[in-house]
């Protein structure tokens, strides 16, 4: 069943074509990297179906419905540099926001929500510094704070904006087997990242963009080097071919 479905999708920023008649479905279960060179308009993407970007022509469907902003089925990580960690509160508290949609301004949250944030806060292993400042926390405790935030929403899908970027190994397998793990559950899941040889190994399909989908497939069906060639505008001698596996 299609979670995110966008149909026709071009957008204009500045005076510039980001994106070109984009097509893309993402299904229960998947767990679909995003990848394209910089420029590519990979987060103007994610930006267009949190209805934070209005499209020149095109649609975004989510679950069925025209996407709109706060909708509390989509679950989104940004990246780290957006979040304000100076600001003082706790990572309990960082994690609640997310939920704000569903509570609503002003209100005070309740049992149901706490109890939301402490499943997230287990999700990522982070539940013995829920009391922890966030300006404390190290940039890979940071990033799972961010999918915590994310996954306090109980989202159909998630949206994942580079969230490897600057971590450690280990932080990174934990969040990539997190990943797996939410697809199997049933999530939907959308990831841009330049980590072409994780998403190669971890992602169930690949979207491969820059400015319009260039290809679509199974890692298996991107096997050949002409779409990446093309994606990223490299020669056959690229070492990129060579990252992601293919000849």
């Amino acid at each position: 069943m299609s979670v995110l479905e966008v149909r026709g999708l071009s957008v204009e920023l500045g005076g510039r074509e980001a994106l070109a008649d984009v097509t893309l479905e993402v299904d229960s279960g998947e767990l679909v990297g995003l990848i394209g060179p910089n420029g590519a308009g990979k987060t103007t993407l994610l930006r267009s179906i949190l209805a934070l970007v209005k499209p020149r022509s095109g649609t975004v469907l989510v679950d069925g419905r025209p996407a709109a902003a706060g909708r509390p089925g989509v679950g989104y990580v940004p990246q780290r540099h957006e979040f304000a960690w100076d600001f003082p509160i706790s990572v309990e508290d960082a994690v609640l926001t997310g939920r704000v949609g569903v509570i609503g301004w002003l209100r005070r949250a309740g049992v149901a929500d706490y109890r939301a944030v402490a499943s997230a806060l287990d999700r990522v292993q982070l539940t013995e510094l829920r009391k922890r400042p966030v300006g404390e926390l190290s940039g890979g405790q940071r990033q799972r704070v961010l999918v915590a935030r994310a996954l306090a929403l109980d989202p159909a899908i998630l949206l994942l904006d580079e969230p490897f970027t600057g971590l450690d190994a280990p932080t990174q397998d934990l969040l990539t087997e997190l990943f797996v793990d939410l697809a199997r559950e049933g999530r939907a899941l959308l990831m841009t990242t330049h980590d072409l040889a994780s998403a190669v190994h971890s992602c169930t399909r690949l979207c491969l963009l820059n400015r319009t989908v260039i290809a679509s497939g199974t890692p298996e069906e991107l096997a050949g080097s002409e779409p990446w060639m093309r994606t990223f505008g490299v020669t056959a001698s690229s070492p990129l071919l060579k990252t992601v596996g293919v000849v």
